[in-house]
């Protein structure tokens, strides 16, 4: 486990209010007040400023993440990640590839085989013995089917094979199946890629800042570091909502994707925004897409068509229960995994997400995180789990090279190459309910200047971490701003 994913014990305990200790007494990473991370709050509260020039004087903020850990920016290049991968790592095969399919499906047909021809009232006369023995098929199912939907993921980044038209064949197949619009998700994620931790472009995982999250609940910004703590009932609840539907919602509504469609260059996102139906991965109009690539949602439409009507028959002909049972309940099981899996590849309270002023693809890049999930995610998720650092850095190295590929960035990327693999397969379920109470929001360091200032690390309102800044309200920052105005005005004379 990488050490900047490890959060420091003081940190790790729960906070108190910023109102009643000084900031200071809750980071243990500095080695004096004056170095504190969090500077205390008569040096950096707006509400406190001195002069100009005293501020001025002020040596330049540390970062830390929310653990309370110092962080760094990346200073590497994608050619210093690059030129460390042993060449062989970029070779492809496509008889690999098909064979891994292959196996998938012979492992899905299979299972459907020996549970419909072992697992009936004949065989099997206790129903509630069944009933268990089935819940088991649709866990199982889902976990095969999400080692196809790896599979066409792979194809959509061309890691499948040397091949294009192999890798976009096999992926539309393979995600249509599953009832995922291939060429539209292609392409959105293809973009996400392009710009993983821009706060402002990011097409998948864009967190909310403290200003949307205060909106959402009716407070005030500068109220975040007083709030109350989250029940775990609701963190329970979001949780539930997320794994359930998140899949489906990102696809139709682009929630979690940046919002700023009117900057697309056709101007197909004019009074456009996520929400509301008209951002979404099914319609050639939609400003996720630019007019040349409107025929590629149009045929990955068609595959859910063909896909939805084969499913219907099979419902009509052998009753809707069965179908439930065959495919919809595997098939949910499926989408949990996934949204699982990517959430916790991007959420992680030793993560750091940029402006656009600041970010940079090596840095944005290094801003996700490998974990482990034990046989399953090695064997049966293709080990997408574990090498997803590797993979937004070069996602055309194909799977079975990732781990070696992996090994090799490690030294260029040094203390910015982040794994949490405590646990194992029950550390990543754990990390799911952790992640939700950690992270919140995004905001910049209390006090950062500079560059600094740009970079944004999770907060929460459940005390665990390091603790929101503490902002003066509204009215009082204009205020210290016209007076530091003021003061410049009057030096400068």
């Amino acid at each position: 486990m990488s050490t900047t994913a490890l959060p420091q014990r003081a940190p790790l305990r729960r906070n108190i209010t910023t109102d009643s200790a000084p900031s200071t007494s809750l980071n243990s990473v500095a080695g004096s007040p004056n170095d504190s991370p969090t500077a205390s709050a008569s040096s950096t509260s707006l509400s406190s400023l001195g002069s100009v020039e005293d501020f001025q004087k002020q040596p330049e903020q540390k970062l830390v993440d929310s653990y309370g850990n110092e962080f760094k920016i990346p200073d590497y290049s994608i050619k210093d990640i690059r030129d460390a991968i042993p060449k062989h790592c970029f070779e492809r095969s496509a008889v690999r590839g098909l064979s891994y399919v292959a196996r998938d499906v012979a492992l899905l047909a299979g299972t459907f085989y020996l549970f419909n021809t072992y697992c009936t009232p004949e065989v099997v006369p206790s129903f509630s013995l069944r009933a268990a023995l089935w819940t088991v098929y649709t866990f199982v199912q889902g976990l095969f089917g999400t080692g196809i939907w790896v599979l066409a993921h792979e194809c959509g980044h061309q890691s499948f094979s040397p091949s294009k038209t192999i890798n976009d064949t096999v992926g539309w197949i393979c995600h249509s199946a599953l009832l995922v619009p291939y060429f539209s998700w292609k392409i959105s994620h293809g973009k996400h890629h392009k710009a993983t931790g821009n706060m402002e472009r990011d097409m998948v995982f864009v967190p909310r800042t403290r200003e949307e999250h205060a909106s959402k609940f009716g407070h005030a910004m500068h109220e975040m570091h007083e709030l109350v703590e989250e029940t775990p009932i609701y963190t329970a609840a979001s949780l539930m909502v997320q794994q359930l539907g998140g899949w489906i919602y990102y696809l139709s509504a682009n929630v979690t994707g940046h919002n700023n469609h009117a900057k697309q260059p056709e101007g197909k996102g004019v009074g456009r925004k996520n929400g509301d139906g008209s951002v979404n991965h099914f319609f050639p109009s939609s400003p996720l897409y630019e007019r040349k690539d409107e025929h590629l949602i149009l045929l990955s439409d068609l595959g859910l068509l063909v896909t939805s009507s084969i499913l219907f028959m099979v419902g009509r002909t052998f009753g809707w229960t069965n179908l439930l049972v065959w495919y919809i309940l595997p098939y949910m099981w499926v989408n949990h995994w996934l949204v699982a899996i990517t959430y916790l590849q991007h959420t992680d309270p030793s993560l750091p997400h940029y402006t656009g002023e600041t970010w940079t693809f090596a840095r944005g890049a290094a801003a996700t995180i490998d974990r482990e999930f034990g046989f399953i995610g090695r064997n049966l998720f293709h080990g997408i789990i574990e090498t997803h650092v590797l993979h937004h850095y070069i996602s055309t190295i194909p799977f079975y090279h990732a781990d070696e590929a992996t090994e090799a960035i490690k030294p260029v990327m040094g203390q910015h190459y982040r794994s949490n693999t405590e646990g194992g397969s029950i550390g990543f379920i754990k990390s799911l309910w952790s992640s939700a109470r950690w992270c919140q929001w995004v905001e910049p360091n209390e006090g950062a200047s500079g560059e600094n200032k740009n970079v944004m690390f999770y907060r929460n309102r459940n005390g665990f971490g390091m603790p929101p800044a503490k902002l003066a309200p509204k009215g009082q920052q204009e205020k210290v701003r016209r007076s530091m105005m003021v003061q410049v005005e009057d030096d400068s004379e």
